[in-house]
């Protein structure tokens, strides 16, 4: 790795090139039960000819490279498998530009979601995708992130206007422009949003923001059971409801959140949601989702106006993961996702939690069931080699399950590592088309390597 050092630092500070342990430990993992593996050296660029210096040595010494924002991914994306270069983009962390009118921001990839949300607030506007995590914008694109308000929004890939990206050579492109819609050529935002750090690097991304809302106004409902809840989602949606968030917490993720935040929820079947809009709006949609509700036998429905309260209740189910953790020391913990059409939702998640119960390990089923999007939570212990087998084994079997009824393998996670094995059985021949993609924009598979596809060199696949 001394030429490689040596070559990095031709044209990058020394501060900005680490081989320190500590530093190289905390890049060699994510927030997932995935194998650790430590990179040989951690980079932090500031600028795009950054970048492209590190991307043409890496071409150079045949060195992969692993970009990484904050290490918050869930399937192992960011742990650097085949070692090499770790890119990390935390000193890239600028608000470029805010373009009101146009309803536009302008990024680099450092960028977090809080940061973001916090300057536009200064403008009456925000961005809304939101997974919970504090992650970074770029990251968010490379795993086409969504989360709680994506039933109304839409995903990560919605948001992108325009990237800029640094290629395999060194090279750097722009995939869009600033225009809302454009018919002209392929669809490169939609190409590289989701390509997890296998096509290129992010250096900056445009994305679309929203003027903040006139009103919200947040609600709990409670059910005797999960068909129930479930059934009620359903019929919101088909109802027309322009509901902002809706989400479901079974009753063990409950005990969690109770224990955790300090709250007294009923131990139920719980529907968190969400509305947005002005206040005459959003009284008539409140009330007919009370009605309907009502029609799936809802034992209670709460709503709440007041910031600090809303806020309240949206932490306790952001925190949901850190509670699991929090409460079970010296495990693990297992999140994993898929989503199916909103008509199999019910059966889907049914048929998760009975699997989930004869695993006979602590979890829970949770998710942004208004767009078919639910995770399976479950804390292992990685020194019992049975309990990690029964896990694979379980999630394994929950991504069959939906894969069947015509769903995917991962609604918002990625792909990853986690994902890999059912690649083939998702996309058929189309993932050959895949692995083309791949070897013509990073032939000699340096990016991120082994993460959504397999790709050997001199394998035309």
């Amino acid at each position: 790795m001394e030429k490689v050092i040596n070559a990095l630092k031709t044209k990058l500070a020394d501060e900005q090139i680490s081989t320190n342990e500590t530093v190289r430990e905390l890049h060699s993992k994510d927030e997932t039960y995935h194998q650790t593996s430590l990179p040989d050296i951690v980079v932090f660029p500031k600028t795009t000819e950054d970048v492209s210096h590190i991307m043409k040595v890496s071409q150079e010494f045949k060195t992969p490279i692993t970009p990484f924002g904050v290490g918050s991914s869930l399937e192992g994306h960011v742990i650097p498998y085949q070692k090499g270069i770790v890119v990390d983009f935390s000193f890239m962390n600028k608000i470029i530009e805010i373009k009101q009118e146009d309803l536009l921001v302008t990024v680099q990839p450092g960028v977090t979601r809080e940061q973001l949300n916090k300057e536009l607030k200064k403008y009456g506007l925000f961005f809304s995708v939101d997974p919970g995590a504090n992650a970074t914008l770029g990251g968010m694109a490379a795993t086409n992130a969504s989360g709680t308000t994506t039933v109304k929004y839409g995903v990560m890939r919605d948001q992108v206007r325009n990237l800029e990206v640094v290629l395999a050579d060194g090279s750097v492109i722009q995939t869009g422009s600033l225009a809302a819609k454009s018919a002209s050529g392929y669809h490169l935002n939609g190409l590289f949003v989701g390509s997890e750090g296998t096509l290129g690097c992010f250096t900056e991304l445009t994305l679309q923001v929203y003027g903040i809302p006139e009103h919200v106004v947040a609600a709990r409902a409670t059910f005797p059971s999960l068909t129930r809840a479930i059934q009620a989602v359903t019929s919101i949606l088909q109802a027309g409801i322009p509901i902002a968030r809706v989400e479901f917490v079974d009753e063990a993720s409950i005990i969690q959140i109770n224990t955790f935040s300090e709250t007294d929820y009923p131990v139920k079947p719980t529907l968190f949601l969400e509305f947005h809009g002005n206040e005459a709006g959003l009284n008539a949609d409140v009330a007919f989702t009370k009605e309907i509700m009502q029609d799936h036998d809802c034992d209670s429905f709460t709503s709440e106006t007041d910031n600090a309260a809303r806020n309240h209740l949206w932490d306790a189910r952001h925190n949901l993961a850190y509670a699991y953790i929090h409460g079970h020391a010296g495990k693990k913990m297992m999140l994993t996702d898929v989503a199916v059409p909103i008509s199999e939702l019910a059966n889907s998640v049914i048929y998760a939690r009975e699997e989930l119960d004869k695993l006979g390990v602590p979890g829970g089923i949770l998710g942004h069931v208004g767009d078919g999007n639910f995770h399976c939570l479950i804390m292992i212990d990685m020194a019992n080699a049975g309990e990690v087998k029964r896990a694979n084994e379980f999630n394994k079997n929950v991504v069959l399950y939906a894969l069947e009824r015509g769903g995917t393998c991962t609604g918002e996670h990625g792909v990853g590592v986690g994902k890999m094995p059912y690649q083939r059985q998702e996309h058929g021949d189309a993932l050959d088309i895949m692995k083309q993609i791949k070897k013509a924009l990073d032939p000699n598979n340096l990016l991120n390597p082994n993460k959504i596809v397999e790709v050997e060199e001199g394998n035309p696949e």
